[in-house]
């Protein structure tokens, strides 16, 4: 399948299960689901097809995994990085002793000043692995040099 198209649908897709939701008309449940048939045909009316061939190639390959099906594959969510309330119904873990955070070259000295912000998001993105922080501080071709600020949960 065509790399462009699939960017162009995943940033849809991105700005409407994590952001605005509204702007196509559909509502996320708790969880942030939403009906796959539901949204393919708000994509639709809203001049954006999306075909559900396309929308399982994203789920499947997108290398931050930012979409999952629910069990019954009826259901489709943004994973992380919403910007509209939403409780994503996850279940609370034991962090691993370190963490990290993926970051763009200008906001270190802010982050070393001010800590780490969530900003207009609900949540901070934290990671066990520092490839998967690696592609989210590279985000948007910003200069990024690996800053890898990581937290050592203490007790």
């Amino acid at each position: 399948m065509d790399n462009t198209r699939l960017v162009k649908i995943s940033k849809y897709l991105s700005k409407h299960l994590r952001h605005q939701p509204e702007r196509i008309g559909i509502e996320l449940t708790p969880g942030g689901w939403v009906e796959v048939e539901k949204l393919l045909a708000a994509c639709k009316k809203h001049q954006f097809p999306i075909s559900r061939q396309e929308l399982e190639e994203i789920v499947a390959n997108n290398d931050k995994q930012r979409y999952s099906f629910d069990k019954t594959g009826a259901l489709i969510r943004a994973n992380q990085g919403h910007s509209v309330e939403i409780d994503l119904q996850l279940e609370p873990q034991v962090p691993p002793d370190v963490l990290y955070h993926g970051t763009g070259h200008k906001s270190v000295d802010v982050i070393l000043e001010q800590g780490l912000l969530k900003m207009s998001r609900n949540h901070v993105h934290l990671s066990a692995d520092i490839e998967t922080e690696t592609k989210v501080g590279a985000r948007r071709n910003t200069r990024w040099s690996f800053f890898g600020i990581y937290w050592t949960i203490i007790g």
